[in-house]
């Protein structure tokens, strides 16, 4: 069964950073395509950033300069490197993974139970 599990949310004060973690099982991260994604309450989900296969990231123009997606295959593990976070960055956190960057940023195919990121003024 293929599990994404991510960890390292919590509370922090504006201007700070937190990492987020996706540990996989079952799924070599290597070979997929890897993203995180957010929701806030009452908020359409929305896609922050993505990694292809052969590491070409995007994001989000509201993170763009502020958060870094990276993949360290050798741990199966994809992180989310949050810097300057701001109020409004406040959500659930969650790990995607698909067959191809387009798949991963519209319909991925696995998806990890989430980790909330409070942040505070």
């Amino acid at each position: 069964q293929v599990q994404l599990v991510e960890s390292g949310g919590g509370l922090v004060q504006a201007g700070g950073s937190l990492r987020l973690s996706c540990a996989a099982s079952r799924i070599f991260v290597g070979s997929y395509a890897m993203a995180w994604y957010r929701q806030a309450p009452g908020k359409q989900r929305e896609l922050v950033a993505s990694t292809t296969i052969t590491g070409i990231t995007d994001y989000a123009d509201s993170v763009k300069g502020r958060f870094t997606i990276s993949r360290d295959s050798a741990k199966n593990t994809v992180y989310l490197q949050m810097n300057s976070l701001q109020p409004e960055d406040t959500a659930g956190y969650y790990c995607a993974a698909a067959v191809s960057g387009a798949v991963v940023r519209t319909r991925p195919s696995y998806w990890g139970q989430g980790t909330q990121v409070t942040v505070s003024s």
